[in-house]
């Protein structure tokens, strides 16, 4: 790099006079802000021109629309420059944003009778632990919005769901106050509004219906029989007829019948349960 030196000013009085000083050839330099920049070595001022001439988008504009809640990335995107640029001017503004979503966490939700004693975040991280949702987890953002109040965000996971809270920060004495902007604000302000989740329990496999009598078809209770009947119908006499003595007496007797033994009356009162041959 070859080292030049000042000669003067040019005489349209916008231009400084450069020369080289081996080969005596001489240099114009445009005497703009960029210039009056260096010389002073102002590299925040450096950096900002350079956004400038490369971008269509100013420094202020770039200010304002991180603070309407344009992140980095997307703000250098529309700018077509790298992320780096933009956060030299992105980066206070991002500071004032976090500080106001910490501020709105000490302010107090505006109910029906007026604002709640708590506070916002001692209301949100209590409706947390109701749900079992872990609070050190959720996150908080704020930006202003085209009214030019502040909208306060709170983010969190919850199974596989990203959920969304926001609400309205206006900041004032004894911390501010919030509003709820939507429905999933509304619930969390108002614990009393969740519903745990029913357990699903397993459905067992139904159970054979087995039918267990009490009594066998053979051990039914017989009838109460009146007094002088007989109790066993092979006891009973059976009338003779003249005549059939001596084919009586021929015939070989049928076999008995196994017939069940049936309990006495006594034994169904008293539980026994009868002896089967």
């Amino acid at each position: 790099m070859r080292a030049l030196r000042v000669v003067g000013l040019h005489e349209d009085g916008k231009s400084l006079v450069l020369e080289d000083p081996a080969s005596r050839t001489r240099f114009l330099l445009p005497a703009d802000e960029r210039l009056r920049a260096a010389a002073r070595g102002d590299i925040a001022r450096l950096g900002q021109i350079e956004i400038e001439l490369e971008s269509q988008m100013r420094p202020r504009e770039i200010q304002a629309r991180i603070r309407a809640g344009e992140s980095v990335d997307q703000v250098a995107s529309s700018a077509g420059v790298s992320a780096q640029r933009v956060e030299r001017f992105a980066y206070p503004v991002l500071l004032e944003r976090s500080r106001t979503a910490e501020l709105a966490q000490s302010a107090h939700p505006v109910r029906e009778d007026g604002p709640d004693v708590q506070t916002l975040g001692e209301v949100i991280a209590y409706a947390f632990g109701v749900r079992g949702n872990d609070y050190s987890q959720a996150q908080w953002d704020a930006w202003r919005g085209d009214d030019g109040k502040w909208v306060v965000v709170l983010r969190w996971k919850a199974g596989r769901s990203d959920n969304r809270a926001h609400w309205s920060f206006s900041p004032g004495a004894h911390g501010g106050t919030v509003h709820a902007l939507d429905e999933n604000a509304e619930v969390l302000l108002n614990p009393n509004a969740y519903r745990a989740p029913r357990t699903v329990r397993a459905l067992e496999p139904a159970r054979d219906s087995v039918v267990q009598p009490t009594l066998d078809a053979a051990e039914e209770v017989p009838a109460i029989e009146g007094p002088g009947d007989p109790e066993d119908d092979d006891t009973r006499e059976i009338p003779r007829v003249p005549g059939d003595d001596d084919a009586a007496e021929e015939t070989p007797a049928k076999p008995k019948k196994n017939h069940p033994i049936v309990p006495s009356w006594e034994d169904v009162l008293l539980g026994v349960r009868t002896q089967r041959g």
